[in-house]
């Protein structure tokens, strides 16, 4: 039996024979398309090729693309056919073959390589396609009895306007007993009998979106297959989680849970459920997507969170899936090798975040049990669910999870209206820390009227005043950099015959006016001309610790993996704050080893070089993106050498040798998956290294030594305070076991107990002072106490034989505490209180002796 290992390797081979380009799986996080969260088809990243916006690497290609779809999650683990994770064959023509090879090669796939019985082999064609349905019964020799003809929604590919096309379909026939009876079953009945393993599409029109197809001079073949559903049929097994690899997975799951496949409809499900959902969790990671609240990374949470419950629905109490994760990694390096080498990576990440999770599951499902009990009816609130969220941190799709398996379904209108007014609350909130109000302020200026910012090539210009007025001013053109992207906003002045405009701020507004903010003296007016000057020596400084950012991010990525990315940043003169996504702090070495490379790179000299063009060429070329910017048709790409290229709007050094020096001040953690570096650079590297200097030779002083023996140094005296201290604690000892030595001494006898009371040295080694009485001492009864200005602290002990006859300590204590203005309690060998008058303290010593002379 072929293993889909085996398969995935024999379809790329014997496309690379028909002179296919084999081609690596591309990135689940798509490249240059906005439209998508994940790539969820072997065609997605190929639609570049397909529009002309970028070359294809060959005119002819092959590729087997990993893929995630989470659009019916809940129905994972239910079907057969179900998985959020799933790989597609594919193979592609860009303007070279056509019908003829393309349905001939599939079918000599099909029947040849895979061994499949071309009997139970059947073919559909569009309407009116007659081209493709000649080559099938006429070239390949299909017969017409398995031929279908299907109209546009079942063999038209379009999306609205653009490149269309006729698609042909193969489906295998599973057998009768899959069928729905009916006498006209075929491919293309909604009953489970015919499924589609392979899907021709022939882009060989255009739509203009009014209804007319025009024919494309360059005619292209876009095959997709689903490699896990292919296995399915050449596996005989009757569905996808009964597949070879996914079978191994299924089966560590069931070895974890103690739990064999097969024993339960529910329990089936959450295998199923788990064996899914760790492939996509692994997949996701090591294409460098990390857990968060958004985007992509919910997705990745929602998964890994889904398997987790489903793993406790199972019996498994403590975290699993970084083990299982191993499994998974196994079953797939052999296509994918990258896993291996983020294995370490992968399994932390999915360590930390099970954990995480479960540190809250318990709490947050016993607050649900509570609120379903609390339900009349079959709706669940929308306010308890919301509560569920925002003070616990409980999922909702969890919550929409368990009500449904309750029977349950949410009030989701109300919820819906709360999560709405927290994100509105958020959005004020965000309002208020900005200078986004000016955004509303009527300038007097049409929307069409913009600024022109300058500040890349020269600090100083004429303008013209746009708008000006009390702390506020728009230039027709201005050299100052307005806040964005993590940079901080250029200072300066604007000069003119009215007066001048000491700048503190600079916002860019939506309709691309740019806005100086600052402190007025004197009066300007639209239309008046003036000078603005940027402070050169500040954005001098700020471009020092913008390029040294640059360099930071690549050390980072070369030292720790590139599923480092940007999470944010921020750059002012001489210090920046760079987050970026990993999972664990920075140890001191690697610190070390971040400060020594971005310094080697600044010495290095390399040229600074800024380019533009389009985002699509610049991401060719291997420049840095973020994938949650939205670029437009030209990108700024900034290279340092051959050593860093990122796409960037700020302003930045000639060369990286002006940054002068780098040193990392702190690295710390600000959210899950998420670290924080800051830094100095250039003079404030150079103040910092000063100050190090100046405290090192002032506690050289304090110790006598030099700077370049003060290590030696500290440590002898370290060494010194510690024997000192080792002295002073077995003097400290003997002392006490003087002590000790004399309240024995001392002791008196009272109906048959030996009873010791004093007030002891100190109240730091008052319990361990009556703890030794009471071990050396088993048929005694202590009470000491300790006044330290004028705070009372008192230890009752009384040993094993005279708890045996009923003298427990807390009574004693409590007895005590009493009389001496306080309270107490504790256990019956040993309990502690408090108090306020140690007068009082022979008069509790006498209630004490009467309590001993009344034991009979």
């Amino acid at each position: 039996m072929l293993g889909l290992n085996e398969i995935r390797e024999k379809y790329l081979s014997f496309f690379e024979s028909k002179e296919h380009k084999r081609l690596p799986s591309f990135s689940l996080i798509p490249e240059s398309d906005a439209t998508l969260l994940l790539i969820n088809s072997g065609m997605a990243p190929m639609k570049p090729f397909f529009s002309g916006e970028a070359t294809p690497p060959a005119k002819r290609v092959t590729t087997c693309q990993k893929c995630v779809r989470v659009i019916d999650i809940e129905r994972v683990g239910k079907t057969d056919r179900h998985c959020t994770f799933f790989e597609m064959l594919g193979h592609f023509s860009f303007g070279d073959y056509f019908k003829r090879e393309a349905l001939t090669w599939t079918w000599e796939f099909f029947t040849e390589v895979m061994g499949i019985d071309p009997e139970r082999l059947y073919c559909s064609v569009y309407l009116e396609d007659d081209e493709a349905y000649d080559i099938w019964v006429k070239e390949i020799g299909v017969p017409e009895s398995r031929m279908v003809r299907l109209g546009k929604e079942d063999n038209f590919w379009e999306i609205g306007a653009g490149p269309c096309g006729p698609s042909s379909e193969i489906y295998f026939d599973r057998g009768a007993e899959y069928g729905c009876g009916s006498p006209d079953c075929k491919p293309g009945c909604d009953c489970d009998r015919f499924v589609e393993i392979g899907n021709n599409v022939f882009t060989q029109f255009n739509n203009d979106g009014e209804g007319n197809y025009t024919p494309l001079k360059q005619k292209n073949i876009d095959f997709g297959m689903g490699l896990e559903r292919l296995a399915c049929i050449v596996q005989g097994v009757p569905n996808v989680f009964e597949v070879d690899t996914i079978t191994r997975i299924r089966r560590r799951v069931s070895e974890l849970a103690g739990m064999e496949y097969g024993q339960g409809e529910q329990s089936d499900m959450s295998l199923r459920v788990v064996a899914d959902h760790i492939r996509s969790t692994v997949m996701l990671i090591s294409d460098g997507v990390q857990p968060s609240n958004e985007k992509r990374g919910y997705v990745l949470r929602r998964l890994l969170r889904r398997a987790a419950r489903h793993g406790r629905l199972l019996g498994i109490t403590k975290p699993f899936l970084c083990d299982l994760a191993a499994t998974v990694i196994e079953e797939s390096a052999a296509a994918y090798p990258e896993l291996r080498q983020r294995a370490e990576r992968i399994q932390t990440i999915i360590r930390l975040e099970e954990e995480r999770f479960l540190k809250t599951i318990d709490a947050g499902l016993s607050l649900l049990r509570e609120e379903i009990a609390k339900v009349e009816g079959r709706v669940f609130g929308g306010e308890a669910a919301f509560m569920l969220y925002d003070t616990f941190g409980f999922p909702p799709d969890l919550t929409l999870e368990i009500l449904e398996e309750e029977g349950l379904t949410l009030d989701r209108e109300r919820f819906d209206e709360l999560m709405a007014e927290q994100r509105r609350r958020a959005r004020d909130a965000r309002a208020e820390l900005t200078v986004s109000g000016w955004s509303t302020v009527d300038l007097g200026l049409a929307r069409e009227v913009t600024s022109e910012f300058v500040g890349y090539d020269t600090l100083s210009c004429e303008a013209t005043v746009l708008a000006a007025g009390e702390g506020f001013m728009v230039l027709d053109r201005t050299p100052f950099y307005a806040e964005s992207g993590g940079q901080c906003a250029d200072t300066g002045v604007i000069a003119g015959e009215g007066g001048t405009l000491r700048i503190e701020g600079v916002k860019k507004l939506p309709d691309g006016k740019i806005l100086h903010i600052g402190e007025t003296e004197g009066d300007f007016l639209p239309g008046q001309t003036v000078t603005a000057s940027v402070d050169a020596e500040r954005r001098a400084a700020v471009m020092r610790a913008h390029s040294a950012t640059h360099l930071l991010q690549k050390a980072l990525r070369d030292l720790l993996g590139d599923h480092v990315e940007q999470a944010g940043s921020q750059v002012e003169p001489d210090r920046l704050r760079f987050d970026y996504t990993h999972f664990t702090a920075l140890t001191p070495e690697q610190i070390a080893q971040i400060n020594t490379e971005v310094n080697r790179r600044i010495l290095a000299g390399y040229p600074i070089k800024v380019e533009t063009m389009p985002p699509e060429e610049a991401k060719a070329k291997g420049a840095m993106a973020l994938f949650s910017e939205k670029y437009g048709a030209v990108v700024r790409v900034v290279s340092m050498g051959d050593y860093s290229m990122e796409l960037c709007g700020g302003t930045h050094l000639g060369n990286t040798a002006m940054a002068g020096s780098f040193r990392v001040l702190s690295e710390s953690s600000i959210a899950a998956g998420v670290r924080r570096v800051e830094a100095v650079t250039g003079l404030a590297a150079l103040e910092l290294f000063d100050t190090s200097e100046s405290r090192l030779r002032s506690a050289a002083a304090a110790l006598k030594a030099t700077p370049s023996d003060l290590a030696e140094k500290a440590a002898a005296l370290v060494s010194e305070h510690r024997r000192l201290q080792k002295e002073a604690a077995q003097l400290q000892q003997k002392l006490a076991g003087g002590f000790i030595d004399g309240l024995l001494r001392s002791a008196r006898e009272v109906n048959g107990f030996t009873l010791i009371t004093a007030r002891n040295p100190d109240a730091a080694s008052l319990r361990q002072t009556c703890e030794m009485l009471r071990d050396k001492n088993p048929g005694g009864v202590c009470v000491l106490y300790a006044d330290e200005g004028g705070k009372l602290t008192f230890c009752a002990v009384s040993g094993a034989d005279a708890v045996k006859r009923g003298i427990k300590a807390g009574d004693v204590v409590k007895t005590v505490c009493a009389i001496c203005g306080g309270s107490g309690g504790g256990r019956p060998d040993i309990a502690m209180g408090g108090g306020t008058n140690a007068e009082r303290f022979d008069e509790a010593v006498e209630a004490v002796v009467k309590t001993l002379d009344s034991i009979q």
